[in-house]
């Protein structure tokens, strides 16, 4: 999966279109990533000691990763993740490369 926790990603579609947020969680086994201030489900809590009141929390639920799209750090556009190689032989490390303008991610 191109996108990780931490990075600062934009809704492409869905009812949070044009929104943008940091990844709380990456769920790669699902192809799911959980971004703050998106998807926000409200859920009933109930009372955990007697004498304490019932409440309703908001949660941010998980969305699909084909609905978001990364924002580059240098060029601060929503752009494509292409991936990089670097070094010869064992000692190669991968990086994420930005498609619109080739900065490492």
């Amino acid at each position: 999966m191109k996108i990780l926790k931490g990075d600062n990603v934009l809704v492409i579609s869905g009812k949070d279109r044009a929104k943008t947020g940091k990844v709380l969680r990456a769920i790669p086994g699902e192809e799911r990533v959980v971004v703050e201030g998106v998807n926000i489900a409200k859920k009933s809590q109930k009372p955990r000691q007697q004498g304490q009141k019932g409440q309703i929390i908001s949660l941010p639920k998980s969305i699909s990763v084909s609905n978001v799209k990364l924002i580059c750090p240098k060029c601060g556009k929503a752009a494509r993740v292409g991936y990089k190689v670097a070094g010869a032989g064992a000692e190669r490390k991968v990086l994420r490369v930005c498609k619109k303008c080739s900065a490492e991610i």
